[in-house]
């Protein structure tokens, strides 16, 4: 395979940005930092977005972001985070990565909601009947 970040998972290639592993995932960071602390959760299984992750990998990856966050948190005191996952659109790497960006007050960054311009057309409830038509 020829993914970098499982490269990276398998130490096919160094990594001197890694900061954290467990069980299910690495997390190093982002070679492009948008801030100080920026930084990428992977999972260690290959997966190219959250619906190829095996549901028991789930907690083991989510448990990253957290500690991850804990670590920024007590290093660089960031006044919050913003969290994001892209999945084949905006992905630059096709392998599942959670983002942890920090954020500090006037970094100039704005809300998540900022990333789409895209309004539905539909009501909620048509929105809500289509969901629920694909549910368990």
């Amino acid at each position: 395979m020829d993914c970098i970040f499982c490269k990276i998972i398998n130490k096919e290639i160094p990594s001197d940005g890694v900061i954290y592993e467990n069980d299910d995932a690495v997390a190093i960071l982002d070679i492009n930092p948008i801030a100080p602390g920026h930084a990428l959760v992977i999972p260690k299984i290959h997966s190219e977005n959250l619906l190829g992750l095996p549901d028991e990998k789930i907690g083991g990856v989510f448990a990253a972001v957290k500690k991850v966050s804990e670590m920024i948190q007590g290093s660089l005191n960031p006044d919050g985070f913003t969290y994001g996952v892209n999945d084949r659109i905006g992905q630059t790497v096709s392998h599942l990565h959670i983002l942890i960006i920090p954020r500090y007050k006037g970094d100039g960054g704005t809300s998540i909601h900022q990333v789409v311009s895209n309004k539905p057309k539909e009501s909620l409830a048509e929105i809500k009947a289509k969901i629920l038509k694909h549910g368990n």
